[in-house]
């Protein structure tokens, strides 16, 4: 049986802590304002983003929240093994999704976690 993973959704711009597991950056592009030594990543997934286009038609507005999750789950199933590079990276333990976006409730991280619980069946919750 495998085990079940811990899914944790964070800002970047929130001190790092142990309980974070494995750091992974979500975003495509770097986020302004924080050094690669203070991230403390232990991967950075690009490819786990949303389109450029997907982001910028999106705009963090959350009245479009529920298009782009649906737009955003149909780019994650296209994406060969985003799944599975996620579930490697954590290897057992729990995984920080990590993003830069100042809304909190409706920015890719969020909608990444609940594809992920969907395929995974794992749990956990934003911090």
């Amino acid at each position: 049986m495998r085990r079940r993973l811990t899914i944790e959704v964070k800002r970047i711009y929130e001190a790092p802590a142990r309980s974070d597991g494995c750091r992974i950056l979500v975003d495509r592009i770097w986020p302004r304002g924080i050094s690669k030594d203070a991230a403390k990543l232990d991967a950075w997934l690009k490819d786990a983003a949303p389109s450029a286009e997907l982001r910028s038609w999106f705009g963090h507005d959350p009245a479009k929240w529920a298009s782009f999750k649906r737009k955003y789950f149909r780019e994650l199933r296209r994406q060969d093994g985003i799944v599975e590079q996620l579930a490697d990276a954590a290897r057992g333990k729990t995984i920080t999704l990590l993003f830069a976006a100042k809304d909190e409730l409706h920015n890719n991280a969020v909608a990444l976690k609940e594809y992920l619980d969907g395929q995974l069946g794992t749990r956990g919750e934003r911090r």
